[in-house]
């Protein structure tokens, strides 16, 4: 991995307005909310009651990810910024396409629905003590986060912000108002799916030639990467004890992550840090192909 193809990428900087960041702040804000338009107070009181499945897929998602994460980056000794984006990938919370993939596949959707919900709630507090931990023990990393400085408590509001605010409106919404989020629950999944895509489709094009130049270098370390955390969240589901129809969730829930987020901590704390940032560009491409193939494959056999 640090052949001729990846020269020069942790000195690279990507072009993004401040109008570019604000705009994909607002995409993920109205993702989120078609998110949290699924939710009801009842569905978390369900979870508490019974917190085995949820507690499984809270700690393969911000316990098992990151941890195997670090270990791919000791093992492939990637470039210090591709490093990185490959852990502030694996810090962020699940991504909201994961419902939808769950639920093709044949999984507990509900859970998976609460699972994306807690998740982003504590990725205030464990999105950036995950970036700080697992980034300072290694020295490439440690390199970069001292020159950044990033502030966890800045991350954290940003997160709360962008995530926990639209989530809150949601699930208030759906209680005040069913009726009104029965009707806008499918077409605003898919508006603000196809809005967040266009979006970072059109963002990069301003990127286009350094995003093709660096695209290769981190593609099959992102395919690894995400193989392992479909596989690590399967594995920690199995030895816990879930049902396959759980299983199905947690697995797809660690191996789908918020590429919208870490995008809008990239650019807001790094400086659109080249490799961070190509890394997580090509997880927000790579998770959705792999998902709805995984999702296929799953759909074939029906279980409970």
């Amino acid at each position: 991995m640090n052949g001729q193809d990846v020269t020069g990428i942790d000195a690279v900087m990507l072009n993004f307005s401040p109008t570019s960041l604000q705009v994909l702040n607002a995409v993920l804000a109205i993702v989120m909310f078609s998110i949290a338009i699924d939710l009801k107070l009842a569905d978390f009181n369900r979870l508490i009651r019974a917190p085995k499945s949820l507690l499984t897929g809270l700690f393969s998602q911000f316990l098992i990810l990151p941890a195997l994460t670090f270990c791919i980056v000791l093992i492939t000794t990637p470039p210090p910024s591709i490093a990185l984006g490959l852990m502030l990938v694996a810090a962020c919370p699940g991504g909201n396409i994961s419902n939808f993939i769950t639920y093709r596949a044949g999984g507990n959707a509900a859970l998976s629905v609460s699972m994306t919900a807690f998740a982003t709630v504590i990725a205030i507090f464990l999105t950036p003590f995950n970036i700080a931990l697992w980034g300072s023990l290694y020295a490439p990393t440690r390199a970069i986060l001292r020159e950044t400085s990033i502030d966890p408590v800045s991350v954290a509001v940003t997160v709360g912000i962008m995530l926990v605010l639209p989530l809150c409106l949601g699930v208030l919404l759906n209680m005040k108002r069913p009726d009104v989020t029965a009707r806008l629950r499918t077409p605003l999944q898919f508006l603000s799916m196809g809005i967040f895509v266009a979006f970072v489709v059109l963002a990069l094009a301003a990127n286009w030639t350094l995003f093709l130049q660096f695209a290769g270098a981190v593609a099959l370390l992102v395919l690894l990467h995400n193989a392992v955390a479909l596989g690590g969240g399967y594995v920690t589901a199995t030895v816990m004890g879930l049902s396959r129809f759980d299983r199905r969730a947690v697995m797809i829930e660690t191996g789908i992550q918020n590429s919208g987020l870490g995008l809008i901590l990239i650019f807001g704390f790094f400086s659109g840090l080249g490799g961070m940032a190509v890394v997580a560009a090509f997880w927000g491409i790579w998770h959705a192909i792999s998902g709805i193939l995984l999702a296929i494959y799953l759909a074939r056999s029906k279980v409970t």
